[in-house]
């Protein structure tokens, strides 16, 4: 069940109206019972693998509040062990057995692992980390351990964020399932812009960006510099529009009811540097890194290798966390090394990292070379194959200077254009549509309505991200 989708609509109509007419102490199982609902609408069976690691992690949490010392250690690496083997087994084991397959024929050896035919569950990394949060956190002892197991349940399978995100924090999250929301019509309409906002950005904006990527990237060889360059301007935003599209209904949908997810996105092509990217984008996730990765690492409080080496292994995890496949991991060791490049200019030279921001040329000129960067590397993102990446930079590089886009519709680009820096002032000038003033919804939602009527996409085109 996609958020862009009728299914959905109805869906969220009928569960929302319940939570408000029933009870407070039985709102919680309607939640639940919706959220596996929703879960079981992609595959029925996704919602037996959640529930094993869920039943181990509710465990893992009473335990390790009970227990201190060696004790408290294994129960906390029992938990992280079942859940980053869930990982392992469903999305990692193919790439594993694969790479092992032919590192072992390297040196004349034959090892055959036997194959796994088995579906990667939707969202499995999104839940999979909420879920290592609260086992953290608890043996952190910053949570106190749920004891009640169906709002545990319904912390890792809130069905808003389940597929997607944003990650979220026990301490954030736990505690206003057990809150009384009642019914507040500011809140309310700010919720229902929110996901206009968010339905806009992926049917108006990422989806019709994807009608020109695709044609593109599905035969790199054949394209012109220009096509190139273009799908993969197009594609930065394409991308954006659909993961903070998502992030944004969600968000949203939650509002309604009166619960508040964190934000996942801030403008994030509004960066003036690699790092300030990074605070703006997937946030819940670099975040999760920050605190859970890079921190237990000893951070920047190390040797200047020491720190380079934390930073380069957190942006690797990054990649691979993705998806099972090397162009992620070479996606994240860009961003590593673009990390490391900006940080050794920076303690050279003192003074860029003073100036930058200085001046409206300046600040459009590190805006323009991190979207640059991040633009480059999201080609690795995008093509999975070494062919295909191969190709891409063979005509990109070797391609005779032409501005020619024969073969796109003119019509289309032009107003991909459009959509593109409209969409880039209203981020910069940090507009949302949640804002707007209560007086102005009658009228402003039929004419947003309208909008993604007249000017959406309905192929019903999945979430970029539902693949991690």
């Amino acid at each position: 069940m996609v958020f862009n989708s009728l299914q959905f609509l109805v869906f969220f109509g009928i569960v929302t109206s319940a939570y408000f007419l029933l009870a407070h102490r039985f709102r919680w199982i309607l939640l639940l019972a919706a959220s596996c609902y929703f879960y079981m609408a992609f595959v029925p069976i996704y919602l037996v693998i959640l529930l094993v690691t869920i039943i181990i992690d509710y465990w893992a949490g009473i335990y390790l509040e009970k227990f201190e010392g060696r004790a408290k250690k294994l129960f906390l690496a029992f938990s992280l062990i079942a859940n980053v083997g869930v990982l392992a087994i469903f999305k990692y084991y193919g790439f594993i057995a694969n790479n092992v397959y032919h590192l072992a024929y390297l040196f004349g050896r034959e090892v055959h692992l036997p194959s796994l035919s088995i579906l990667l569950p939707i969202g499995l990394s999104f839940h999979t980390f909420q879920a290592m949060s609260y086992t953290i956190e608890v043996y952190r002892g910053n949570q106190k351990a749920e004891r009640n197991f169906g709002i545990y349940s319904l912390y890792v399978m809130f069905y808003p964020q389940l597929v997607a995100g944003p990650i979220e924090r026990p301490q954030n999250l736990l505690h206003q399932f057990y809150e009384r929301h009642v019914w507040d019509s500011v809140r309310v309409r700010a919720g229902i812009m929110q996901m206009m906002e968010g339905l806009i950005k992926k049917v108006v904006i990422a989806d019709r960006l994807a009608i020109l990527v695709d044609s593109v990237y599905a035969s790199v060889g054949t394209h012109s510099r220009g096509q190139l360059l273009l799908a993969s301007f197009f594609y930065s935003f394409q991308i954006y529009c659909d993961f903070s599209g998502y992030s944004d209904i969600a968000i949203g949908a939650a509002r309604v009811m009166g619960f508040k997810l964190m934000d996942n996105f801030n403008a994030p092509y509004a960066a003036k540097s690699i790092p300030d990217f990074w605070r703006r984008w997937h946030i819940s996730l670099s975040t999760w890194f920050k605190d859970y990765v890079y921190f237990s690492l000893g951070g920047n409080r190390v040797s200047v290798p020491k720190w380079y080496f934390n930073i380069m292994l957190v942006f690797i995890v990054s990649g691979l966390w993705h998806g099972a496949s090397w162009n992620f991991i070479i996606w994240g060791f860009l961003h590593g090394i673009f990390q490391l490049i900006g940080f050794t200019l920076n303690r050279f030279f003192p003074q860029l990292a003073a100036n930058y921001a200085d001046g409206l040329i300046r600040g459009i000129f590190y805006r323009v070379l991190t979207f640059s960067l991040v633009s480059l590397a999201w080609v690795f993102f995008r093509l999975v194959h070494f062919s295909e990446i191969k190709a891409y930079f063979k005509q990109l590089i070797f391609d005779l200077p032409s501005n020619s886009l024969l073969g796109m519709n003119s019509n289309e680009v032009l107003f991909s254009i459009l959509l593109v820096f409209g969409l880039y002032y209203w981020d910069f000038k940090g507009l949302a549509l949640r804002n707007i003033r209560s007086q102005y919804f009658v009228f402003l939602l039929p004419f947003l309505v309208a909008i993604i009527y007249f000017f959406g996409v309905f192929s019903l085109k999945q979430f970029i991200y539902f693949q991690f």
